[in-house]
This record gives structure tokens, C-alpha cells and sequence, in this order.
């Protein structure tokens, strides 16, 4: 039995998904029983758990081959309120004896501070390590999806926001199906000791990725950098709660002050390119397919 967490997320799903595609039998962990329905119907195996409970995690976990964790981001919530919620979710499965934990990191989750969210995973990763749990912490560049959060100004202002002043800058891009390939593989063949993996995958330049979207979207957009100075009062101006905006800007300093690179104990290759990801992007938030 396989325990995934975060079953409604991108990452999540793709991995429940895959296992049962494989054969393999899954728990989905929810926080509301009528989100995991649809894995249900899938022969899914469904419980009902908080990551702030460490008793119902342990016991969602419990009896487990080997389990997904993830660490959610609260936008609302600060530094001490994420890292008691990774408190709680080390807790349980050191209290579950699961035997091994796939969990999604981030690269730079090697650096305890200057981060943004990217320190909370580093102290996860730490606590994991501490359960005598087997840790196989895949560490994630951008997340290709992030787009998403852009197409609201993209459809209806023709503008393609950049947090930064440079837009031509290659930056590694993963999509979320590949993460979740990759978790569901490596609980199914264990590494005999806890490792940090690398994922590696395409790299695009803002610009690039602007002008990939322009053609699915079949219209021309404008790409506006935005300069550091202005980043938390866009952010906000965007409606995101104060304490993610702040993070988010730590998260975008530290990746202009390049301290994200791959220092794992080995490499693993991603292959998907950003158009597909642009095209289910485009079609899931119009209701209409993409050209």
C-alpha cells in the first residue's frame, strides 16, 4: 500500500494516478472525503486527515509500503505556522514507521535561510531525516504550471508579467506530470539508502515562454518586467495575501541572486516541454481547446 498526500494538487494526483495506472494499491489522504472520490471510483482507497493532526496522519500512513508527502503552502499563514505544520507531518510518520517517504523539495532546500518558502522545505527535509524513515527528497526547479497564475493578465490585458528586470534568462522549467512519474517510480523501486535527487529539466527564458503562450493563445502579448522595488505592492495589488507576497518576493531575490542550482546526490532527467503544459493550461481555463 502506497500513501499519497496533496491528491488534489498537480503533483499529487499525477502520482496516485500513475501507481494505480501501474497496478499498485493507494491511499489518497484528504481533508474532505468528497475530494478523493474520483481516485475512489479507481479502486482508491480514501482517508480523511489534516497535516496539522500528527494522530490522523500517523494513522493514515500506518501499515504503509512507502508513502508521498508534500508540504503545503499556506498563503496566509507565516514562518512558524509552516514549520509546525512540518513539525506535525515528520511527527507522523515517524509515529506511522512508515519505511520510506518520497516527499517534494525544491532545489536550494540545501540552504537553511535567504530562500523564501524554500527554508520550510530544508527543515521538512532535515526533520524527515531524523524519523529513520528512508528520505527520497526530489528537488524541484519551477514548476512549468506557474504560468497559470499569469493567464488572468495574459487574457485580459495582453500583458505577460516578469518579476525581475531581465526576461532573457534561461531558467529550468519541470512539469508537474513528470514530478509525479518520477515519485510514483521511486516508491515502486526504492533507493536502499535516503538520497536527494535533482530533477532536472528544459530551460526557458520569460521571453520565450511569453511568446509560446502568445501562440496558444493565438494573440500577441506584451511582455512588462516588473523591478524588485515593485514586486510585493504588484503582488498585492494582484489580491495575494501579504505573507505570500513577501515570501514569493524572497523566493524570486534569492533565484536573481542565483543561489538555486542542482546539489543533490544525483541527477534526474525531465523531458516534457512547456507547450504542452501551455496548451492544457489554456484549454482548462477557457473551456476551450487551445490552438
Amino acid at each position: 500500500m502506497y500513501t499519497i498526500t496533496g491528491v488534489t494538487g498537480h503533483v499529487g494526483a499525477v502520482t496516485a494516478h500513475e501507481l494505480l495506472d501501474r497496478g499498485a494499491p493507494v491511499r489518497a489522504v484528504v481533508r474532505d472525503a468528497t475530494k478523493g472520490l474520483a481516485l475512489q471510483q479507481r479502486g482508491a482507497q480514501v482517508v480523511v486527515a489534516d497535516f496539522g493532526d500528527r494522530a490522523a496522519l500517523a494513522g493514515a500512513l500506518h501499515g504503509s509500503d512507502g508513502a508521498f508527502i508534500m508540504l503545503p503552502t499556506v498563503p496566509t499563514a507565516g514562518d512558524a505556522e509552516h514549520r509546525r505544520l512540518a513539525d506535525s507531518i515528520a511527527g507522523a510518520v515517524g509515529d506511522s514507521g512508515v519505511a520510506h517517504v518520497v516527499m517534494l523539495s525544491s532545489i536550494g532546500a540545501e540552504l537553511a535561510e535567504g530562500t523564501g518558502p524554500v527554508r520550510w522545505l530544508h527543515h521538512l527535509e532535515n526533520r524527515l531525516r531524523q524519523t529513520g524513515a528512508r528520505l527520497t527528497a526530489l528537488r524541484s526547479p519551477h514548476f512549468q504550471e506557474k504560468v497559470e497564475t499569469l493567464l488572468g493578465a495574459a487574457l485580459d490585458t495582453g500583458i505577460y508579467p516578469v518579476f525581475g528586470e531581465n526576461a532573457d534568462v534561461p531558467t529550468p522549467m519541470i512539469a508537474t506530470r513528470d514530478i509525479g512519474k518520477t515519485a510514483a517510480a521511486a516508491l515502486l523501486a526504492p533507493s536502499p539508502t535516503s538520497e536527494t535527487v535533482d530533477l532536472l529539466s528544459p530551460e526557458y527564458t520569460e521571453r520565450d515562454v511569453a511568446g509560446r503562450l502568445a501562440a496558444v493563445l493565438g494573440k500577441p502579448l506584451q511582455v512588462v518586467t516588473i523591478p524588485q522595488a515593485g514586486w510585493i505592492e504588484a503582488m498585492l495589488d494582484a489580491g495575494l495575501p501579504a505573507p505570500l507576497a513577501h515570501e514569493l518576493a524572497a523566493l524570486y531575490g534569492a533565484d536573481q541572486r542565483g543561489l538555486f542550482h542542482p546539489r543533490g546526490d544525483r541527477n534526474h532527467a525531465c523531458t516534457t516541454e512547456i507547450d504542452e503544459t501551455l496548451r492544457h493550461l489554456v484549454q482548462t481555463a477557457t473551456g476551450t481547446p487551445a490552438t
